[in-house]
């Protein structure tokens, strides 16, 4: 599934292109993905004025609302020219005024593309999500602060959305093995300075991730078909059974909430 990062390798891609461009219509080669799309007459020459990222959400502001767009399980947004031949999973395509084209291809129909009328934080996909892991609000204070009670594993607290938004399973097992953590331990039983290092390992762990072009999954690519090289920088996810580059231990897996889970039994405690 595309993560923050891709997300925003992907914004960071196609902002440029489209950022001050008219839409000037669409195709909907396949109006059903995760919910029905449905785009209003009032778009057709409205102006595209910033594309943000809102946790795994692209937000296309324009001049009335904005367009909010998921990538689901394995899509991506690609930029084509107008009467570039569509292929079997490009079901959704945006057109601008300069005959460029907004192309979200998604194999599993598990996307989605929304118009919201006025503030897109208002919408009840955004309305109720926790704090950007990038952000100045996120930090070790405020997770020891949200954990306190808390019985659920500490990985399961990282990636629980209402809490901080965007922490993936990808990274949030590189980032608590960064920080020495173990991803069973109970999110409220962590004191406030390893959560320091857990908050510090988020971000360095995203921000190399989106250096990178994120870490290609399965069907990911990003606007212009590049895949993320990030997978090179993977020290756990997906190695279970091998040795810590770090120690030498074998590895160890476990599955939290129904998703693989890799650590080091002698580097997290």
């Amino acid at each position: 599934m595309p993560e923050l990062p891709e997300v925003e390798t992907t914004r960071r891609g196609i902002e440029p292109s489209i950022r001050g461009r008219r839409i000037s219509g669409w195709q909907l080669r396949q109006p059903r993905l995760r919910w029905p799309v449905e785009l209003p007459e009032r778009l057709r020459g409205e102006r595209v004025h910033r594309v943000l990222r809102r946790a795994k959400y692209l937000i296309l502001e324009t001049d009335s609302g904005a367009l909010i767009v998921h990538l689901g399980m394995s899509g991506s947004l690609q930029l084509a020219k107008v009467g570039t031949a569509a292929g079997r999973h490009d079901h959704v395509d945006l057109e601008f005024d300069d005959r460029q084209v907004l192309r979200l291809t998604d194999p599993r129909r598990f996307g989605s593309i929304h118009y919201h009328a006025g503030d897109w934080r208002s919408h009840w996909l955004i309305s109720s999500l926790g704090v950007e892991p990038l952000d100045a609000a996120f930090s070790g204070e405020y997770l020891h602060a949200m954990s306190r009670g808390r019985r659920a594993a500490v990985k399961l607290f990282l990636m629980d959305a209402h809490v901080v938004v965007g922490v993936g399973n990808i990274y949030a097992n590189e980032s608590l093995f960064r920080a020495g953590i173990r991803p069973r331990l109970a999110a409220g039983r962590i004191t406030r300075e390893r959560y320091d290092a857990l908050a510090e390992s988020v971000r360095v762990v995203l921000r190399a991730a989106i250096d990178q072009g994120g870490t290609t999954l399965r069907d990911f690519v990003d606007e212009s078909g590049r895949r993320g090289y990030f997978s090179q920088s993977l020290n756990v996810y997906g190695r279970e059974g091998l040795p810590c580059y770090q120690c030498g231990s074998i590895l160890k897996g476990l599955r939290l909430g129904q998703r693989a889970t890799v650590y080091c039994p002698n580097c997290q405690r």
